[in-house]
């Protein structure tokens, strides 16, 4: 191509000599010198005029490989922030992990033991932990430094664990309820407020619980966590599929099939026999509509919960603001508890119609939970007590009975002894009765042979005696 181009140059600088030497006959030298100097100059503008050119190339280049490299970052950047249909993006992760942290309450993290024993542990701020300076008094002075947990605050202790895939320390076992029971800006000391189980006290001794985190409110449960990565709403299930490898990974094997299950299940459509408070119905609204969220009482959570009798919101970090009331658009589909709040939204207001009715796993209030499993565990501990009691009577009584059991055997023994030779007595008794029998049979056959031998003698005597009788009576009437 340049070649081409340096052909179709030379051909018209020599077409331009040609055509210029044809008109010097009829030019004057005025005339042909403006002509010759434009072409020289033309011929030299030529090449630094491609030389822009081809630089322009491939700058142009260059721009649309970043145009198209800064739309890719954009798209890139749309779906981690918004996600892309498949995977969830940051702005909801962060929604989703303020929700966490607001439910779980402020929190202190990395801290690390610094001595003490079970009853009483010390915990350090992290290495690079700023202490946090007291706000100014009226007058100006510095108040100081603020303590790193409140007084008196319970909290809600963990072990933290490197995570394989992160890195990054997340609490990992449960230590137990504490009570703040000294602080400093740098350092706190914790005691528990219930009786430790064993492996607690075993994880704290041991060096396990090296680095803690406090909580100031148990997380709580939820429906997302056991869901597959990815999954999304359907006819059958209005939450997701339900990841039942995590569901097992981290209910364990010890859990009852009946709670596995209602695990498991979460989020299908409505069976007969579910229970009511596992009921819910997926409503669509037919027009603009608007519930009341915030409660006219404000408390903090630690004070009676998060909502009051009503389910609105009394904590201020719930509350919706303005004018307390959530609003929804035509087309919008909530879910609801079935009952009441359903029948108030289709039948009551005709504001939605409904669209299915579904069963979600009643979630668990881990403080109630944990305090009713204490409080099973210290029962069964008693149990336990009064079964190890019952047990040494029982065992006291087994060897009562296994010493009688071997005095009976030892009587069993004589006594079928006793029975064999009894057997043996018997059976001699026997064959000398049948002797006998034999004998008195025959007696009473002989017997009865002569009875009846004296009955026909007694019958020849008495006939005898009638002839002698009639032989005398006629003698005496002869004389």
């Amino acid at each position: 191509m340049n070649f081409a181009i340096l052909g179709i140059l030379v051909v018209a600088l020599f077409a331009f000599g040609f055509f210029v030497f044809k008109a010097a006959t009829n030019w004057r030298w005025y005339q042909i010198l403006p002509l010759v100097i434009t072409m020289i100059l033309v011929m030299t503008i030529m090449f630094p005029t491609a030389g822009v050119l081809k630089s322009r190339q491939a700058w142009h280049k260059i721009k649309n490989d970043l145009e198209k490299q800064a739309n890719q970052v954009d798209r890139e950047y749309r779906e981690l922030k918004y996600g892309d249909g498949t995977t969830i993006g940051v702005d909801a992760l962060a929604t989703q992990v303020s929700g966490l942290t607001l439910e779980a309450g402020r929190a202190w993290r990395n801290l690390q033991n610094a001595g003490g024993t079970p009853k009483s542990i010390t915990l350090s701020a992290p290495p690079d932990y700023v202490p946090i300076e007291a706000p100014a008094g009226e007058d100006g002075e510095a108040a100081g430094q603020l303590p790193l947990i409140p007084e008196g605050l319970t909290v809600y202790g963990f072990a933290e664990a490197l995570d394989p895939q992160t890195g990054i320390a997340i609490p990992g076992k449960y230590l137990g309820e504490y009570s703040v029971t000294g602080t400093s800006p740098t350092q706190v000391t914790i005691a528990p407020t219930t009786t430790q189980e064993p492996d607690q006290i075993a994880a704290i001794e041991s060096g396990e619980a090296v680095q803690w985190s406090l909580y100031e409110l148990l997380p709580l449960d939820g429906h997302q966590v056991f869901l597959a990565e990815g999954s999304g709403q359907s006819e059958d299930n209005v939450l997701g599929r339900v990841d039942e490898e995590k569901v097992r990974e981290l209910l364990g094997d010890n859990v009852p099939e009946e709670v596995l299950q209602s695990y498991l299940e979460d989020g299908r459509r409505q069976q007969q026999g579910d229970p009511p408070l596992a009921r819910w119905t997926l409503v669509e609204f037919t027009k603009n509509y608007a519930i009341d969220v915030d409660s006219p009482d404000q408390r903090g959570a630690l004070d009676g919960g998060f909502f009051d009798q009503n389910g609105r919101a009394v904590d201020a970090r719930l509350q919706a603001g303005d004018d307390g009331r959530v609003k929804f658009s035509k087309g919008e589909q909530i879910l609801v508890k079935s009952g009441e709040a359903s029948k108030k939204i289709i039948e009551e207001d005709e504001a939605a119609k409904l669209v299915g009715e579904y069963y979600l796993r009643p979630l668990n209030d881990y403080r109630y939970i944990l305090r009713r499993i204490r409080l099973r565990l210290t029962q069964l501990d008693t149990d336990f007590n009064s079964l190890q009691k019952e047990k040494v009577l029982l065992d006291a009584t087994k060897t009562a009975n296994d010493a009688r059991s071997v005095e009976l055997r030892d009587a069993q023994v004589r006594l079928e002894a006793d029975l064999a030779q009894h057997q043996k007595e018997s059976a001699a008794i026997n064959q000398h009765v049948e002797e006998l029998t034999g004998i008195v049979n025959e007696m009473r056959s002989e017997m009865a042979r002569l009875y009846k031998a004296n009955l026909a003698l007694e019958e020849k005597l008495e006939r005898a005696h009638y002839a002698v009788e009639q032989q005398v009576a006629g003698l005496a009437a002869a004389k």
